[in-house]
């Protein structure tokens, strides 16, 4: 008995990601089945992807995105380019110290926002 509870708890411990966008899972101290999905957008974007391509029309390693999300994600990796050219500029323009880290955590900042859909 002590060996499962040992197993259970080690699962627990672990971090668990949507299977769809990548976003960190809920610690769960439900029994039963783990979650796969952090809502039901993600569910059904999974769903889908799955009947696309058992339709036949898609490769196995595709993502569906609708055009609103191909928009916003194009909108994301845009405002990630401008940061990065953000801090080229300032520099090459000989920006202080603080300027340049201020500018570098605005990056992190949007490449974390990208990382949505994994």
């Amino acid at each position: 008995m002590e060996l499962v509870t040992e197993a259970v708890a080690g699962r627990r411990e672990e971090a668990r990601h949507c299977a769809w966008c990548g976003r960190r899972l809920p610690d769960s101290s439900r029994i039963g089945r783990p979650r796969r999905y952090c809502a039901q957008p993600c569910r059904q974007r999974a769903y889908e992807r799955r009947a696309a391509v058992q339709r036949g029309g898609l490769p196995e390693d595709a993502v569906v995105l609708s055009s609103a999300e191909l928009a916003d994600l194009q909108d994301r990796l845009f405002q990630l380019r401008c940061a990065a050219e953000d801090i080229a500029t300032a520099a090459a323009d000989g920006a202080a110290r603080t300027e340049l880290h201020r500018l570098a955590d605005e990056l992190v900042h949007t490449a974390r926002g990208l990382e949505r859909l994994r």
